[in-house]
């Protein structure tokens, strides 16, 4: 009787993250958007840097590239989304937004 190509129990290699204390999860099922952001931002990398400056010849030349991509993209990147602003401004926004809630909500409790 042949022996299957691998043999589960006696194969280190595919259970890694068993080791580590950690469970592999490869999402909820049925979720056809659980990775749709990932997706995305891999396909950006891949087209904007990836395909163009393509390719690398080293792992600490598409860490540089990344590294400059994606502080452009969150400096600089203009996002319809965010209503063109760059996810850094949004935030900024964000958190000054928060900061006058507070300040208000501090003035009323604080009475007349």
């Amino acid at each position: 009787m042949p022996r299957p190509a691998v043999d589960t129990p006696q194969c280190g290699s595919l259970n890694p993250f068993a080791l580590q204390g950690l469970s592999a999860s490869i999402g909820s099922v049925g979720d056809a958007y659980g990775n749709a952001l990932a997706e995305s931002i891999i396909g950006l990398f891949k087209t904007e840097v990836v395909n163009r400056h393509g390719p690398f010849e080293t792992l600490t030349e598409v860490e540089f590239a990344l590294m400059e991509w994606r502080d452009r993209y969150n400096n600089s990147h203009l996002h319809s989304l965010l209503d063109y602003l760059t996810p850094a401004e949004c935030e900024a926004a964000y958190y000054s937004q928060q900061h006058h809630a507070d300040r208000r909500w501090s003035d009323t409790e604080a009475g007349p």
